[in-house]
């Protein structure tokens, strides 16, 4: 099954192009109309879709706010700099490192240093 991805408003569309040229089902936010939605909300209608969150927005990677386990998946992209430019190499790195269809519901947090990713407990 392909991974569905939904991109925050806080990152530039072209993460989404980036996503869809990966082979994922990519929307955005924006696309759907919801930005500025508050974040409980905006998750709720994300995870109503099954979808990822790719966002740089670290309350969505939150472990005692969204376990891992708990939903779909977040990817926080945490640029040093914020621009166009930081945000894209990162989602250029968690793409060449992750294949999303093996991590469902993992929060991923990716710098320019490291990919972490915290899996849901094995029961």
């Amino acid at each position: 099954m392909i991974a569905r991805v939904k991109i925050d408003e806080d990152l530039p569309r072209q993460v989404a192009d980036l996503v869809a040229d990966r082979g994922y089902d990519a929307t955005t936010v924006v696309g759907r109309g919801w930005q500025g939605a508050p974040d409980d909300d905006l998750w709720a209608r994300v995870q109503d879709e099954g979808r990822w969150l790719i966002t740089a927005d670290k309350g969505f990677a939150d472990l005692r706010l969204h376990p891992a386990g708990s939903h779909a998946g977040v990817i926080l992209l945490r640029a040093v700099e914020e621009s166009h430019r930081a945000y894209l190499e990162l989602a250029a790195i968690a793409l060449d490192r992750l294949k999303l269809d093996d991590l469902a519901g993992a929060v991923v947090v990716v710098t320019h240093r490291s990919v972490r990713i915290r899996r849901a407990p094995v029961n």
